[in-house]
């Protein structure tokens, strides 16, 4: 089992990223003053596009006060993809060929749990995320994403299962919900889901990364690029900004995404958030509002992966919104989560993101819906996180495409 305490008792930089701290102090004597480091990012970006607004892009550097520990609880999952608490405190983690497992926050994992349906899990798809129904306790039911593999092609679907009393199964799983239109290739699912205060759901969807379908991010016929707001059943929400619009799916809450991979609720604001996918550059932080307009593919701060300009070459368009935060060169954005405890006071409302080509976890500060600090945690580790979820206990749960869990908590 591997351990990695960051404390101040160190001096390798780029391991060691906090100091250590005087147990009696304040929360606001702990932290360290957000604007006094550089920023962390010190590569060229891959374009020459300003931002929009002071500290869009390249925020000053934080580092984290409170000694914290990271440490490897378990190596044995086969491609991992997202990691939710369940009540009870234990995770529910689903790999991407179809299985879930279930894992104590000790790191002891239960065998593969079965009962799903076929799935694309060619490169980008599978079995992605899965959110516990608000009356699990009862009810036993999970909810799940995935990419629907069928002779039409390939989609982000949403289903339904209860898990089996003794752990082994989901059972009477139930497609809900499908991202229409079909289409054969395995790429841009998007695929994060979130219940929200009503118990209604929230899902990303990708605009499955091809030019051909591309712009459906921009089409309200189509589900493709779009953050998807359904009831358990996988009707439309009433009060969805498009409920009455016709010719436009009701269902549809916000627009113009590229592969959101990430989504999580403010816990003291309850406002939506929403990480994605830029192409060569352009990863977004975005605050999701009903019915807007998030550009893609129209404004973009990023560039095709051959170095060519996308679509028009701008980043600004009246009626579009602007990411609050944007990374060039880029983050790869996968799952994140709000830091939700007060364990680790410093860490309070901020967001942790997992970064995969940049194999890091990016911690965010942000102030009255601002991005005021950046910190790369585990940069050492090697690792493409795929995910980062928020324990029962103040700890961060993460989980690598390697097949690695991470315990991430308030040292001892």
């Amino acid at each position: 089992m591997k351990h990695l305490i960051i404390t101040a008792l160190f001096s390798l930089p780029l391991l060691f990223l906090s100091a250590a701290c005087d147990e009696g102090k304040t929360r606001n004597e702990q932290e360290v003053p957000v604007n006094n480091l550089p920023p962390v990012e010190t590569q060229n970006p891959n374009t020459h596009y300003k931002p929009a607004f002071e500290g869009q892009t390249r925020i000053s550097g934080v580092k984290t006060s409170t000694p914290y520990e990271a440490k490897v609880i378990s190596s044995e999952f086969d491609s991992p993809w997202a990691v939710t608490a369940l009540p009870d405190g234990r995770l529910a983690i689903t790999e991407k060929g179809g299985t879930m497992r279930i894992a104590t926050t000790e790191g002891t994992v239960s065998g593969k749990i079965q009962g799903f349906p076929k799935v694309d899990d060619r490169n980008q798809g599978g079995l992605m995320d899965v959110a516990p129904a608000p009356d699990f306790t009862t009810s036993r039911i999970l909810y799940f994403t995935l990419a629907e593999s069928t002779p039409q092609g390939s989609l982000t679907a949403v289903g339904k299962g209860r898990l089996s009393d003794d752990e082994t199964a989901i059972e009477n799983f139930k497609i809900i919900y499908r991202a229409i239109p079909y289409f054969d290739n395995s790429m841009h699912f998007g695929s994060r889901i979130i219940f929200d205060k009503n118990g209604n759901i929230f899902i990303t969807t990708g605009e499955r990364s091809s030019l051909e379908t591309r712009y459906n991010a921009q089409k309200l016929e189509t589900a493709h690029g779009k953050v998807i707001h359904i009831t358990p059943d996988g009707n439309a929400v009433t009060g969805n900004p498009f409920i009455n619009t016709e010719g436009v799916l009701p269902e549809i809450y916000s627009y113009g995404h590229r592969n959101p991979q990430g989504l999580d609720i403010h816990p003291e604001t309850g406002e939506l958030w929403l990480s994605e996918m830029g192409p060569r550059g352009g990863d977004e932080l975005n605050l999701i509002e009903a019915g807007k307009d998030y550009g893609w593919p129209t404004i973009t701060y990023g560039i095709e992966y051959n170095g060519n300009a996308i679509g028009d070459a701008i980043t600004q368009k009246e009626g579009m919104e602007q990411p609050v935060y944007y990374w060039d060169p880029v983050l790869s954005p996968s799952g994140m989560a709000f830091y939700n405890s007060t364990v680790i006071p410093e860490w309070e409302n901020n967001l942790f993101i997992g970064g995969l080509s940049s194999r890091h976890i990016a911690r965010i500060v942000i102030e009255n819906n601002k991005v005021v600090g950046e910190e790369r945690l585990l940069a050492d580790e090697g690792e493409r996180f795929r995910d980062v979820g928020a324990g029962n206990d103040g700890a961060l749960y993460a989980v690598t495409d390697s097949g690695k869990l991470y315990r991430i908590a308030k040292a001892n």
